[in-house]
């Protein structure tokens, strides 16, 4: 238990109600690492706008401030960055797309403020979410007024001039999508910028590479369909791990988590579904290496194992249960997961919709061991983290005589000896990137980061 909280493999570090906010409900979350500095950032989603927060003191974050909606307050709003911007878009009505220089975030004289946006994409209206590939700076309005619901392309590479290119509305609305530049296993592809768009009924696959001629590769369907939700690629792209947000409900089994073979993606098959514990409603799913993050409303979140997938092996290994009187189905609790900070915090937000007794809000969760201060006296000071070329490491009442650095694999790479010093400035540009254990004294232990 983390207070009342039931947890395995994962500490509470803050939780946040929407009321701090100025609002009701929270729903849909990013994040954000400052590239100059390594500092991380949350965008939590709200009833009524983004909250941001600095997150370097886990513990106690600090709300910057709120970027309000563009028109209504609606309880879908989506968020996601790309190239240091934020992008929002909501189901309330005329609400477009809002972005926001993420920028701004580093010198907020008087916490917590009321930002505006930078810029304003009007070529649709409400959407259910946005989806974003980093790599070719396109943004993807899914379930707009426009493309029957399908994806809406919009050329962010100039984020603060968004160009609106088409779309595509040949397999319907689209609810939630991953759109990736495709190196998987189906060589016919190697190279396209491939979308697969979870559908209500089916998964569409789309080749978007030409978006004024984007084409359907195949269409995915599976047995005891409720509402096609949301899915995630494994990391090396063959399988695609899929949720289902209704047939709990519909179908009253235990949360069920699909995954699909994608080794051809003209041919999609599927490879096995997995049971989760629990009776709990399913909704995003996100992958972090071997390991899949489950926002599963009223179960929390679960991570689940899946090195051994290809042989149609998946098993939960840890969880932070935020709604903790109950796992049955339905939609209060834990809406999305955010995994992907390097310093291994993991956001959660969740939302009320029918117990009144809940309060929903923001949570900072952590692994004690993937966090940056495993194991640490917290006079220690490691800044920046992560870090390219140096650290300055200080501290506040111990005397540092000696550092020693060691990879994931226990090898030793640094070794450096002091004269009792208090602070030192350790050259890491020979590192390669990647994760790093910097132990004090041959006592304390702090992960570094280089990248």
């Amino acid at each position: 238990m983390a207070g009342i909280y039931p947890c395995n493999g994962y500490d509470l570090q803050v939780f946040i109600p929407c009321t701090d906010f100025g609002a009701n409900n929270a729903n849909d979350s990013w994040g954000w690492t400052d590239p100059e500095d390594g500092t991380e950032y949350a965008l939590v989603g709200l009833d009524n706008g983004v909250a941001f927060l600095d997150i370097s003191d886990p513990i106690n974050p600090t709300y910057l401030g709120k970027l309000p909606t563009h028109t209504s307050s609606s309880l879908w709003r989506d968020v996601k960055v790309y190239n240091n911007y934020a992008f929002v878009v909501s189901e309330a009505n005329g609400h477009g797309m809002q972005i926001f220089d993420l920028t701004r975030l580093r010198n907020v004289a008087n916490p917590p403020e009321t930002f505006t946006e930078d810029a304003h994409y009007d070529g649709f209206g409400s959407a259910h979410n946005v989806v974003i590939n980093e790599d070719t700076g396109y943004a993807y309005g899914v379930g707009t007024n426009s493309y029957s619901g399908g994806a809406h392309f919009v050329n962010i590479q100039n984020p603060l001039n968004p160009v609106g290119e088409g779309g595509y509305a040949g397999s319907g609305y689209t609810h939630d999508a991953q759109v990736i530049i495709y190196d998987g296993p189906d060589s016919d592809y190697t190279g396209k910028e491939i979308y697969v768009g979870s559908n209500e009924s089916h998964v569409a696959v789309i080749d978007v590479t030409d978006k004024s001629n984007p084409q359907l590769i195949s269409t995915v369907y599976y047995s005891n369909t409720s509402y096609t939700h949301q899915g995630w690629f494994t990391e090396d792209l063959t399988y695609f791990i899929m949720g289902d947000e209704i047939d709990e409900l519909d179908f009253g089994f235990n949360t069920r988590t699909i995954v699909f073979d994608f080794t051809d993606l003209d041919d999609p098959q599927l490879h096995v579904e997995y049971s989760g514990p629990t009776l709990a409603t399913d909704h995003n799913v996100y992958v972090v290496e071997d390991n899949l993050f489950l926002a599963n409303y009223k179960a929390g979140m679960r991570v689940i194992d899946i090195s051994d997938i290809s042989n149609g092996n998946m098993t939960e290994v840890g969880y932070f249960d935020i709604f903790p009187t109950s796992n049955t189905a339905g939609y209060d609790g834990a809406w999305n997961v955010y995994p992907y900070f390097a310093s291994g915090n993991i956001m959660i937000t969740s939302l009320v919709y029918s117990d009144p007794n809940y309060v929903p809000g923001f949570y900072l969760v952590k692994s004690p061991d993937l966090g940056v201060e495993d194991n640490i006296e917290s006079n220690f000071s490691l800044h920046p983290n992560p870090s390219t070329n140096y650290i300055e490491l200080s501290s506040v009442n111990t005397s540092i005589s000696e550092i020693t650095v060691y990879d994931l694999s226990g090898k030793l790479l640094i070794s450096n000896k002091y004269n009792s010093e208090i602070n030192i400035n350790l050259n890491i540009s020979n590192l390669t990137n990647g994760i790093y254990f910097l132990k004090i004294n041959n006592q304390f232990t702090k992960k570094l980061i280089k990248n």
